[in-house]
């Protein structure tokens, strides 16, 4: 098997806690993976940061010889996994040429694809530069001519359903190691109750819109808010904590917190979020608060593994009962726990790749 992937192993989300985590898994099922990403080391450490433009053009340069020489050996695989694209940027030309030369084709798109398949959406893509070079004709050839397509939500398994010339999509949810991301909080109120959230400078707009929240909320009880990413924040009046997101901490930084918030905003390009925020929460026996849209009422349960929230005055009601109570807080916490063992777990999907990939192979 062939991985085409954009990013270095072991550090995009996206990557990390989704087909990544089975590539022993696949092994131990007789396959030899080999993964491709289109990005080296040197380039993801100033993909994200503004200049260092000739770091940056050098980068994408090596990435696209990379795939000149995958496209050589691509004969040489019973399988090909694309994640997300095959290049980054411009034509859909590398992504056909793969397709013609790729004896099975398996694609792999995350929330963001959404872009692309839904017109409304190009509007909401965080990224303004991104939506102009990165047209929807790559996601599009690709959904409908592979032989196979993973999707992150529900809503997008509809919409590749519908596009894809064999019928043939399936939604895997991420996932998280349970054995890794193990829960250490004590649900006390003996310290400053912590809320935090955790996420990367394109999904920063959605930590805004919980700014007045925060605001209104520590004019009357005492609190911490601890915001893990790839990027600077301020909010004046609120105790304020911010850490840089690393591979090595990001377990400890997360089990550091006592309530996890997943705000989203109401539109077409929430339906394909994935909901790993709230997973990633569950998975540590937190309490999570997120916006009612797209996939977060199909993995929280209101009032029993988590809360669920439409407007401003309701999330403030919410962080209020649960900074208030840490009875609450530790009855949701360990049933989201335990549904997230049983249904996001890496154990408890791998099952679902492996008869994905036993599809394709019996194309």
């Amino acid at each position: 098997m062939l991985v085409l992937c954009p990013y270095p192993l072991g550090l995009a989300a996206g990557q990390r806690l989704k087909f990544e985590q089975y590539y022993d898994d696949w092994r131990s099922a007789g396959w030899e993976v080999v993964a491709s990403p289109f990005m080296d080391q040197k380039l993801w450490s100033v993909a994200f940061e503004s200049g260092h433009i000739w770091a940056k053009v050098s980068g994408v340069a090596k990435g696209l010889l990379r795939r000149l020489h995958d496209l050589w050996r691509i004969r040489s695989f019973d399988l090909v996994y694309c994640f997300m694209y095959v290049t980054p940027v411009g034509p859909s030309l590398p992504e056909r040429l793969v397709r013609r030369f790729a004896r099975r084709l398996l694609f792999d798109i995350e929330d963001n694809v959404m872009m692309g398949l839904v017109p409304a959406t190009e509007k909401h893509h965080p990224n303004p530069l991104l939506r102009l070079l990165r047209g929807p004709g790559k996601y599009r050839y690709l959904i409908r001519e592979a032989d196979h397509v993973i999707t992150s939500s529900p809503s997008i398994n509809e919409l590749c359903l519908a596009l894809n010339r064999h019928k043939a999509s399936t939604y895997i949810s991420s996932s998280v190691d349970a054995d890794r991301f193990l829960p250490a909080n004590s649900y006390s109120n003996d310290a400053p109750v912590t809320i935090g959230w955790t996420g990367t400078f394109s999904s920063r707009p959605y930590l805004d819109l919980l700014r007045p929240v925060f605001e209104g909320l520590a004019k009357e009880r005492d609190f911490r808010l601890r915001v893990i990413g790839n990027f600077d924040y301020e909010l004046p009046g609120v105790e304020l904590e911010v850490l840089p997101w690393s591979a090595e901490q990001e377990i400890e930084q997360l089990q550091g917190i006592d309530i996890g918030v997943y705000p989203l905003p109401f539109d077409d390009w929430v339906g394909g979020k994935s909901g790993l925020k709230a997973i990633q929460y569950m998975m540590l026996g937190l309490p999570c608060v997120a916006t009612d849209v797209g996939t977060t009422p199909l993995i929280i349960r209101h009032g029993e593994n988590g809360l669920l929230v439409k407007s401003q005055s309701e999330w403030v009601d919410a962080l209020r009962r649960l900074l208030d109570d840490p009875g609450l807080r530790r009855r949701l916490g360990e049933q989201a726990r335990r549904d997230a063992v049983a249904n996001y777990s890496v154990k408890s999907v791998a099952a679902d790749y492996r008869r994905v990939l036993a599809s394709v192979m019996g194309r």
